[in-house]
Formats: C-alpha cells, structure tokens, sequence
C-alpha cells in the first residue's frame, strides 16, 4: 500500500476516529523502513510499502489491543472527541500566537500549563485508582 492508502485504511479500521495526516504517516513510514521493518519499491510513480520479514515477526509479537482498535466501538468516540478537541485547542492557540496581545499570550500560556498539569493529574488519579482495585 502506499501512504495514502495507508491512511484510509487506518480511517476506516477505526470508524473513523483515528483520522492520520500525511505529516504523521510518511515520517513513520520512514522510520520504519530506516528500521528494516518496512521495504518501499516505487510503483506507477508512488512508493507501496511491504513488510519485511522482521516487520511481519514485530507485528506477530504485539501483545494486547492493535492501536486503532481503541478508536472502535463503545470507547471509540470519547477518543475521538478528545483529538477533535486537542486539534481545536491548538488551532485556538495558534490565533492567539499569531493575533493576539502579549498580553493575551502570556494568559493563552498559563491556561494551556494549568491544562497539561490538570490532565497528567487526571493521568495519575487514574493510575492510583487503577492499582488499588
């Protein structure tokens, strides 16, 4: 498969909840290959991906869920939401870094620190809640 069909099948695996750009995928793609993992042959122009043999012992060797399995089913759509939301929030900073105030930056700062601290605390909680059950 080439990237591009590599996202769309990652679309649609997940329901649609795992949405990959190209800016995530060819750079994966690439290290994989760099890592042996993957082999690239140009094919009509576009540059089809294969496993190699080690590619196909890693991915015999994965253990658990396969990473868009946790955009599927009941669970899928709070993943999703939560992309969608941090895809918003990044687009929100940006407009603040790009017309906003200085003033209006250093407030845009804090929220987004209170933020990431409020959720690795939420990360933790889950962590201590999870070991004592």
């Amino acid at each position: 498969m080439h990237g591009y069909q590599i996202m769309q099948e990652l679309e649609e695996r997940s329901e649609g909840g795992w949405q990959p750009s190209p800016g995530s995928i060819y750079p994966t793609l690439q290290l994989l290959a760099d890592e042996g993992l993957l082999a690239s042959q140009s094919v009509d122009g576009k540059n089809v991906f294969s496993l190699t043999e080690a590619g196909a012992t890693a991915v015999a060797s994965i253990e658990g869920p396969l990473p868009w399995e946790r955009f599927v089913g009941e669970g899928g759509a709070a993943f999703a939401d939560l992309r969608r939301s941090m895809f918003q929030l990044g687009a929100a900073a940006r407009q603040v870094a790009s017309a906003g105030s200085r003033s209006q930056a250093e407030a845009a700062n804090q929220i987004l620190n209170d933020a990431r601290k409020a959720i690795y605390r939420l990360l933790a909680e889950d962590d201590a809640d999870q070991s004592e059950g």
